[in-house]
């Protein structure tokens, strides 16, 4: 992991080894004890009963080559950030020790996440309490990840966070600046408190685990109270005419007209019908922060928005997925969780019949949104020899976006069973929702 947030210019500058000899002389953070006390992962009650059926702790069955890998948990997937990026999580607490450990078979796994996503915006977080003497990768799995990790999986992360930075990797940062590119190291950025994230991406969609809250929660305590008033404001009252994390029952009578399919959806949709269907990789790119922001607030303030006047197709795309994040309650509702993520047990024979079943429990707001926005991706999928989007790459975007546990968090262990669903209701919509 270490690696990733060090190198990025091996091909650029030519440079093919880095600092050696300071790397291991280097002091770890006084969290690295040699006691490893249990984690419990932070799941909710849906995503344990999922990791139990498919193999505690992994979103792998038994008999998968990276099962000894993904059993730990290092790497997760955890939908999007604020922005409509991919979030892709390390958790360095989760490393065992270095004989538990194989790691490069853990950089392999690594890179079979990633490839997943990089043709996609993503954000990394790495959290960086836990690393120890006991569990550091070594200085040549560095080197090995400095060679593996090219310009494929640098070209479209577009942040990466390191949570709890500790003067470790601050110093290990400042050996190796030379090495990084001046564009790259304006992605890095160091964040102190798991509050700070909540600019970023929500904290509750995150399995993060106990170990780093409970670092967390004693370096807070420690600090003095209107320092910690300061980190922690409180959240504003709900406006009048607020879109973006309101209940679909409550914008519907809010509508004018009474209308069934909220306004965001409606306006976001109709934009990129007319302009966005024949562009390379809608859905897979981010929008200027700042602008989503602006276009939210003017949505919550009951302005108008015209897509059209910001000629941005894919600030439309990001605030499409940000609406369906937001909302209290994922489209598809809670009720339908287990049933989803147990949907591959289906036999293929009876999908159809199991999915009219399941939206049938719909409330009607849910449903009519749900059948507007499945027909609308499959016009962009019918255009995928142009935007390159096909059915199964809107249902990695959208999967998660549709779809979470009741704590809202998210692991591999229910995302792959989530998108699966979400790709079988693309590839059989007409008889899904014929009458």
């Amino acid at each position: 992991m270490s690696s990733d947030l060090l190198v990025d210019l091996n091909d650029d500058l030519g440079v093919d080894d880095p600092p050696s000899n300071a790397l291991d002389q280097l002091k770890l953070s006084p969290m690295g004890d040699k006691l490893w006390p249990p984690d419990d992962s932070s799941m909710s009650k849906s995503e344990t009963d999922i990791s139990k059926q498919l193999g505690e702790g992994s979103h792998l069955t038994w008999d998968h080559p990276y099962y000894d890998i993904a059993r730990h948990q290092i790497v997760e997937v955890a939908g999007d950030d604020n922005f409509g990026r991919k979030v892709i999580v390390f958790n360095a607490c989760r490393m065992p020790p270095h004989h538990e450990l194989d790691h490069h078979k853990l950089l392999m796994y690594l890179k079979a996440t990633l490839d997943q996503y990089v043709e996609s915006d993503y954000t990394l977080i790495y959290f960086h309490n836990g690393l120890t003497s006991e569990n550091k990768p070594s200085l040549s799995w560095l080197r090995d990840a400095y060679r593996e990790f090219d310009r494929k999986y640098k070209k479209n992360i577009k942040a990466l966070y390191i949570v709890h930075p500790t003067m470790f990797i601050k110093t290990l940062l400042i050996l190796f600046k030379p090495l990084i590119s001046f564009k790259f190291g304006r992605k890095i950025n160091y964040i102190n408190y798991l509050s700070e994230l909540e600019d970023i991406v929500k904290c509750e969609q995150l399995v993060i685990p106990t170990r780093v809250r409970d670092y967390d929660e004693k370096i807070r305590a420690s600090l003095k109270a209107s320092v910690q008033a300061q980190m922690s404001p409180p959240r504003s009252p709900p406006l009048p005419n607020q879109q973006f994390g309101v209940p679909l029952p409550t914008l519907r009578a809010r509508s004018s007209d009474n209308e069934a399919v909220p306004l965001v959806m409606r306006d976001t949709v109709a934009f990129l019908m007319e302009q966005g269907l024949e562009i390379e990789g809608i859905f897979r790119r981010s929008a200027n922060v700042t602008l989503v922001k602006d276009v939210q607030h003017r949505y919550n303030s009951g302005e108008e928005v015209s897509f059209s006047q910001m000629e941005d197709v894919h600030l439309a795309a990001v605030i499409l997925k940000t609406f369906l994040r937001e909302l209290p309650e994922p489209l598809l509702t809670y009720q339908l969780y287990n049933d989803i993520v147990n949907f591959h047990n289906v036999d293929s024979s009876s999908q159809v019949t199991a999915i009219r079943n399941m939206l049938a429990m719909l409330p009607e707001e849910n449903y009519a949104s749900l059948k507007f926005l499945i027909e609308f991706l499959v016009q962009v999928s019918a255009q995928s020899e142009i935007n390159k989007m096909n059915n199964a790459n809107l249902a990695v975007v959208f999967g998660p976006n549709l779809l979470w546990g009741q704590d809202a968090a998210m692991t591999l262990s229910a995302i792959g069973p989530i998108n699966n669903f979400t790709r079988t209701l693309l590839d059989q919509h007409y008889k899904v929702f014929s009458p």
